[in-house]
């Protein structure tokens, strides 16, 4: 299992004995909904969602603590799994396999409207590797879109269930919320006996100038069409509280040719103006008070190949 991260002294995640916690990894094709259902279970916007596929780019580790049943699941949205093409996307491939070596529950996240096709069988063969010496590793299906088939749900789920190593099968929407917390609470009573390895209150484990810039890269994400989704990344460099309450965000949307500067920005700066309220409204709902963002674009050639870069945006 992943070494429990450190816990501030004091904390309420050492109180209590019976209680259960663990990290549950999820595993899925690209676009498949992985990060929307962690935003569900965990109630918070920790990681960003986006119809455009390969929206994740790290490991995003969403905490939900359960204090009345005491039990807390530490959600682990991994990018999409796919054969490695650059620098950054071998990285994200790489991540996938150490989170799921570490993890307590594999969770495999299928698209409902899409069935079980061959990529899902990969998946499904790289968890078992993954539990390999460690044959008590549970191996959990969600079937995601579930609300979109009906009764048509069921071939599906046969076919979910039927892929070696699945232990069991929940159909869910993580967009509605339907099926949700019976997933959340099967995959709680399946995690370890112990302590809380994070404080009750936390959503995440990620830095706070790290979720701001995933709410602005997912602004941008929303709004930009053709090469943009894959080639922008966004990185906050300043964050202050000024004393009459107002927050003051500094921030970098990166991209890789002055072409993609240009799509980005748009005509008379129209489509960055509505990049940028829209990620200011995200912000000010996660810093709970009013939000200036100074956000600039810049271009920076090949980026995701350049080691040096994908290191200083925290793209292990």
């Amino acid at each position: 299992m992943t070494d429990s991260p450190e816990v501030p002294a004091g904390s309420d995640s050492q109180a209590g004995s019976g209680t259960r916690s663990g990290f549950v990894g999820l595993a899925g094709r690209p676009n498949v909904g992985k990060s929307t259902l962690v935003n569900s279970v965990v109630g918070a916007k920790v990681a960003i969602s986006s119809v455009r596929p390969q929206t994740t780019r790290r490991a995003i580790r969403g905490v939900a603590t359960d204090l009345e049943a005491g039990t807390q699941l530490v959600l682990i949205d991994l990018p999409g799994v796919q054969r490695p093409r650059d620098e950054l996307t071998s990285r994200m491939q790489h991540k996938v396999e150490a989170e799921l070596a570490g993890a307590d529950v594999a969770l495999l996240v299928i698209n409902a409207e899409e069935g079980v096709g061959p990529g899902d069988r990969f998946i499904a063969s790289i968890l078992l590797k993954a539990r390999e010496g460690e044959e008590s590793l549970p191996i959990i299906c969600a079937v995601n879109k579930a609300d979109r088939l009906g009764r048509n749900i069921v071939p599906v789920l046969i076919e979910a269930a039927a892929l070696e190593g699945v232990d069991e099968v929940f159909p869910v929407s993580a967009l509605t919320g339907e099926g949700v917390p019976e997933l959340a609470a099967h995959l709680a009573s399946i995690v370890p006996e112990g302590p809380y390895m994070y404080p009750p209150e936390d959503h995440s484990d990620q830095s706070r100038e790290l979720l701001l810039a995933e709410l602005i890269r997912g602004q941008a994400l929303i709004r930009t069409r053709d090469e943009i989704p894959h080639s922008v990344e966004a990185r906050v460099t300043h964050i202050y509280h000024r004393e009459d309450g107002l927050w003051m965000v500094e921030a970098e949307l990166w991209v890789e040719t002055d072409s993609q500067k240009r799509i980005l920005i748009g005509k008379k700066g129209f489509k960055i103006g509505e990049i940028g309220t829209g990620a200011r409204k995200d912000i000010e709902q996660e810093l709970g008070g009013k939000v200036h963002l100074d956000l600039q674009v810049k271009v920076k050639a090949k980026w995701r190949k350049d080691r040096d870069m994908l290191d200083r945006l925290g793209i292990d």
